[in-house]
């Protein structure tokens, strides 16, 4: 998702333009912090606060383009804008999310108050375009989507820099052959000399090495060896210009070797990374949990309270049957007594069992709220098994074949 934020002031002009009819369809999704009901009034209340101020740029408006070809729900769209407040330190500041639609295409946009009306003085944005583009690359690569080359971080193209969240976008796309072929293309194309060539291939997860009869191989982060004349597309007697004396590169196997210690490496630093975001997981899981048996109990003691209190009271109206002095005597002479004792006892049975059912009731209400979060717990234990257990299978692959055409 594609993320471009600026600070800005006119107020009135913003809110002219985020609702003007030449969308298809708009929506203002969320006015949150202010007394007004419109996008108008929420600005102009921004502005009011700002000229207490020295701030003439009191706004911070961000767009969230997602992919054209993708349908992004608007939790997607909240989550990411709720990443991009708190990487900017705009928590709770009052905001106002708006939704365009045009020619099939969705896309937001969030407007903050950038003054602090405790301190009574605008958050300071600097470096603003530097923090949301690592927010932009994660949304690309947590969603799976095609990453835009502007976009990318040269780094992270060799998989030993791979973040865990990477590493898994890299398990579950397999790269196609034309993919592999570019990545040689543009490598050749952005490199005039052997340092170049080779560093440029490095970037992209590849080792410069010498294969049989001395021709220039590239080796993967998973052994895999590859003929550069081929996958660049020139000849090899070419190669050999570029890179000039063959004898200062390592053979296949010294790479080899080299590359699979060093991604050894990498994938111990991604188990770490694994057990750290369980234990965090698993912490707001206990957190959840303790919460959770807090709410409860207060609920049963509420209900503890209230039976009990009606309890108090059915027993005082069923005592009351009862007559007193001349009446009660005679009542019990003629059996009365007996019948009201009777029927007491019936409707003290009654509202037992119908206390009890009560009970019954939101015990397994409380039942189910508790089953519901072990199988959280029980998934979450789980897919950490299946993480761990592919990472352990990856650290043992590093063995890849002979040169690939």
């Amino acid at each position: 998702m594609m993320l471009v934020g600026n600070q800005r002031g006119g107020a009135a002009d913003l809110a002219v333009h985020l609702m003007k009819p030449e969308n298809e369809h708009i929506e203002v999704y969320e006015l949150r912090g202010f007394v007004s009901d419109d996008l108008h009034g929420a600005f102009k209340e921004i502005e009011a606060i700002s000229r207490g101020t020295h701030c003439k740029q009191f706004l911070y408006s961000l767009s969230l383009n997602p992919p054209e070809d993708q349908s992004v729900p608007t939790d997607a769209f909240e989550a990411a804008i709720e990443r991009v407040e708190a990487k900017l330190g705009l928590t709770d500041q009052p905001r106002a999310i708006v939704f365009h639609e045009k020619k099939g295409r969705r896309h937001a946009h969030c407007v903050w108050s950038r003054i602090n009306v405790v301190e009574m003085k605008a958050i300071q944005m600097s470096f603003d375009r530097e923090k949301l583009k690592p927010v932009s690359r994660d949304l690309f690569i947590e969603h799976g989507w095609k990453m835009p080359a502007g976009l990318a971080n040269r780094a992270n193209r060799d998989p030993r820099n791979y973040s865990l969240a990477e590493w898994q976008q890299a398990r579950r796309i397999q790269r196609h052959p034309n993919e592999i072929k570019r990545e040689f293309e543009d490598a050749w194309a952005l490199s005039d000399s052997k340092a170049a060539f080779i560093h440029a291939l490095e970037e992209r997860g590849y080792r410069v090495a010498r294969g049989n009869k001395d021709r220039p191989v590239a080796v993967d982060a998973q052994g895999e060896v590859f003929a550069i004349a081929r996958k660049a597309g020139v000849k090899t007697k070419d190669v050999r210009s570029r890179l000039g004396d063959m004898d200062d590169l390592p053979d296949v196997d010294t790479v080899k070797t080299q590359m699979a210690s060093e991604m050894g490496d990498t994938i111990n630093r991604l188990k770490d990374e694994l057990e750290q975001q369980f234990q965090k997981t698993n912490s707001e899981y206990e957190m959840r949990r303790n919460a959770l048996v807090d709410q409860q109990r207060c609920e049963r003691q509420t209900l503890k309270d209230k039976l009990e209190k009606r309890q108090a009271e059915e027993s005082r109206k069923r005592q009351s049957r009862f007559r007193k002095g001349v009446a009660g005597f005679w009542d019990r002479l003629n059996g009365k007594h007996r019948q009201i004792k009777t029927q007491n006892e019936l409707d003290a049975q009654a509202c037992q069992k119908r206390d009890a059912k009560a009970k019954d009731a939101l015990v397994f209400k409380h039942l189910q709220q508790r089953q519901r979060l072990a199988l959280f717990k029980i998934s979450l234990r789980r897919s950490y098994g299946r993480e761990r257990s592919r990472l352990e299978y990856d650290q043992r692959r590093f063995s890849g074949p002979e040169v690939l055409p």
